[in-house]
């Protein structure tokens, strides 16, 4: 009886230094390990994403221009937001796309967005177009803000075509109050104008809005529009880059300018951080060449499928990552001053130098 006995008890000690010794060996060459030694991973966690998921129902799908559709999101409880906030749609093909807010604020019982048809777009919009009908319904993310409506003395917009939409509750908001407010207003014809007869009928009142359409005069007078303005005046734009670009242009220096645009900033390709580099992956031991033409998520994602990504043009912060070195390239309109210092939005943003150090 003693010797099976003792047997035993040689085979289980014999496989327990076995498996010492392999995990030794495991932990020895494997970068990953020990992973309590690293601190609290922060990447693919921010606080910008912590926001509610909803499922809501499409009650009201109708066209407000020409390729213009406007839904209708019913729901109950929903958060109140101010005017510039924008909802995440989770489309039925996954792709998650942003649209403005453009209905009433003080409505808990719905969200109300509208989308111009891009035909020649990433298919966001052809998808809200071509599958988005009453009776289905829609998972949400957000609300969120990063357009918001500052406190002034007086406001001028400057809007190009479906660029409208954030603005929209922002002129309702400041017509109800009574404030100073001028609105210039273009886009290719009348019929592609969205809400064009309800920001008439807010601007009637004393010449607020003047309405440019491109087939009928041409191209708006921005300089004209921001010309002489008064002390403390908030200047907002949201449209296409050419329209940005010349309100940019013809603001008086040092002008502070609030701006939404429909895309990412476009980089200067011949510019610094424009070329390629390099990007370890710490957490993973890893290092993947970014080249000239390709992003950063591009490049990490032939090394780390995981990480998560959504809109590719620096708009969501889906794809937020902490940078434990290097010097950031940063060509996103959606990070703060403080979240530049340690994290960069790596679908668009690049590296000044020839290497960072990501936290991944």
């Amino acid at each position: 009886m003693a010797l099976p006995r003792l047997r035993t008890v040689v085979l289980v000690s014999g496989a327990a230094l076995l498996t010492r010794r392999a995990l030794k060996r495991r932990i020895a060459r494997s970068p990953l390990w020990p992973l309590p030694a690293l601190p609290e991973p922060v990447s693919g966690h921010s606080q910008r994403r912590a926001t509610a998921v909803r499922r809501l129902l499409i009650t009201e799908r109708s066209e407000v221009a020409e390729g213009v559709v406007r839904l209708r999101l019913e729901g109950a409880g929903l958060p109140r937001w101010e005017p510039g906030a924008h909802l995440d749609l989770v489309l039925p093909s996954g792709l998650v796309r942003q649209y403005s807010l453009c209905g009433d604020p003080e409505d808990t019982g719905a969200y109300t967005v509208a989308t111009r048809l891009v035909a020649d777009g990433r298919g966001g919009s052809r998808e809200v177009h071509d599958q988005l009908r009453e009776g289905l319904e829609i998972e949400v993310r957000g609300p969120r803000n990063r357009f918001p409506l500052t406190e002034a003395p007086a406001y001028v917009f400057v809007v190009g075509g479906i660029g409208i939409t954030p603005v929209l509750p922002m002129l309702r908001s400041l017509a109800a109050s009574g404030a100073d407010w001028r609105l210039l207003y273009g886009g290719r014809s009348r019929a592609s104008m969205p809400f064009l007869e309800e920001i008439e009928k807010l601007g009637a009142d004393g010449d607020r809005v003047t309405v440019v359409a491109q087939d009928e005069t041409g191209h708006p007078d921005v300089a004209g529009a921001l010309a002489e303005l008064a002390p403390g005046t908030a200047v907002y734009c949201c449209g296409p880059e050419p329209l940005t670009d010349a309100v940019a242009a013809a603001l008086p220096a040092g002008r502070p300018l609030h701006l939404e645009r429909f895309s990412a900033a476009a980089g200067d390709a011949a510019g610094p951080g424009s070329g390629p580099f390099e990007v370890e992956l710490r957490r993973s031991g890893r290092t993947v060449p970014v080249a000239a033409g390709q992003s950063v998520l591009a490049a990490v994602r032939t090394a780390a499928p995981h990480v998560a990504y959504s809109c590719e043009q620096g708009f969501c912060g889906t794809c937020q990552q902490r940078v434990l070195e290097g010097e950031i390239d940063h060509r996103d309109d959606l990070l703060t001053d403080d979240e530049r210092g340690d994290s960069m939005l790596i679908c668009v943003s690049r590296c000044r130098g020839g290497r960072l150090v990501l936290d991944l």
